[in-house]
């Protein structure tokens, strides 16, 4: 008997996938090159698409870099659910995590090395983050997690940077510590400094103030 004609396989679509892809894709390609650098080819060829589909989920390259921008902010919105707020929590935690998404870092930073304009891409959008973040803070001085002698604007500042500035400058950290961000000796020890640091930030640094029972908050990374 003659043998029945097979259909070819259909490859079947996953857009989630497929936008997922590329903005891993993107972020990689950002963090190595920054927005200026980056280049759209070079990003599908590291998604495995072509620049169509590129163009089709993300419209252009600012498009893609703001939605990279939504996604890693959104992302850090869901760890902070489940944090304190008490800073001597908090401050580990931001570390920890900047340690292990160094992209992210970096294409802050090439952000801020390319930006020739006062405003940033999705400035609107980052703003109205920073103010909830702003909010919260103040929330939290109200509830004597945090001392209200210090400008809300100031310690987010101040948070921001203890916990970023090694992975952002670790030439700096590496000659000051005498050993690599990478080192989990140095991240250990960096965590304990952030902790006894976080405690002074209390009203009353010699009173812990147990977590809040109300929801944690969100929208925050302080």
């Amino acid at each position: 008997m003659p043998r029945k004609k097979t259909k070819p396989a259909v490859a079947v679509r996953d857009p989630e996938r497929t936008a997922a892809r590329i903005l891993a894709a993107a972020l990689a390609e950002f963090a190595a090159h920054g927005f200026a650098g980056a280049r759209v080819d070079a990003i599908a060829k590291r998604a495995g698409t072509n620049k169509r589909m590129l163009y089709h989920y993300f419209t252009d390259k600012e498009g893609l870099f703001r939605a990279v921008l939504r996604k890693k902010i959104s992302e850090r919105q869901a760890w902070g659910e489940n944090l304190t707020g008490n800073p001597e929590d908090n401050l580990p935690f931001w570390f920890e995590a900047a340690c292990k998404d160094p992209e992210w870092v970096r294409m802050l930073e090439w952000e801020s090395l390319q930006n020739t304009k006062r405003k940033v891409i999705d400035e609107k959008q980052r703003l109205a983050v920073v103010e909830r973040g702003l909010g919260r803070i103040r929330q939290r001085q109200e509830r004597g997690q945090l001392s209200a002698e210090y400008d809300p604007r100031h310690l987010m500042l101040t948070m921001r940077s203890l916990t970023m500035f090694p992975m952002a400058f670790p030439q700096l950290t590496r000659l000051i510590m005498g050993r690599e961000v990478s080192d989990p000796q140095f991240q250990q020890e960096r965590m304990e400094f952030l902790r006894k640091f976080g405690k002074s930030l209390r009203p009353d640094s010699g009173t812990v103030v147990p977590p809040v029972s109300s929801k944690p908050d969100k929208n925050s990374q302080t």
